[in-house]
């Protein structure tokens, strides 16, 4: 058998559940989770999916109809209909970091092209286009009067735009 691990979309809060019943089925899983930071001392922190709606399932691609049927997975994560396996060292790397004691917190991922709004920053409110992305910095292309100005800002003032037909 040849067993690769895959992304599994499960319902909404419901990761930990279908994590516990495939484990209960004999499949190999694993579903991240990172302790956000208080916000207030009183505050009670668990811990969180670090990919909310995901787990990751270890298992033969031609024995994947049990999975299918569990309740909580709403599909296998796929290229067109065909369910795409991850890198083992990708899994392995991330399972590394999740066991470390690093201070572990969720970043989301810009391409260059995503249309993106600044939300903190001397430039909040302002929208642009990601142009490049590395260093932890990002050049954001904004049109200003018919031309376009670049940017540098850190990645912790941008989130996706929502953008209107």
């Amino acid at each position: 058998m040849d067993k690769r691990w895959f992304a599994v979309r499960t319902k909404s809060n419901r990761e930990q559940v279908t994590a516990g019943a495939l484990l209960g089925q004999g499949y190999e899983t694993f579903l991240p989770t990172y302790t956000p930071q208080r916000t207030h001392a009183t505050d009670r922190v668990k811990p969180k999916p670090l990919f909310p709606g995901y787990l990751f399932c270890r298992f033969d691609l031609q024995h994947r109809l049990p999975i299918l049927q569990n309740s909580g997975v709403v599909h296998i994560v796929s290229v067109g209909k065909v369910p795409a396996p991850l890198l083992d060292e990708e899994v392995e790397s991330l399972k590394i970091v999740i066991e470390s004691d690093a201070e572990i917190d969720r970043h989301p991922s810009f391409v260059a092209g995503q249309i993106v709004q600044l939300t903190q920053g001397p430039l909040m409110g302002a929208k642009g286009t990601i142009v490049q992305s590395g260093n932890g910095l990002l050049v954001v292309s904004i049109t200003l009067l018919q031309r376009s100005v670049s940017v540098s800002v850190t990645k912790e003032w941008l989130e996706s735009a929502v953008v209107a037909n």
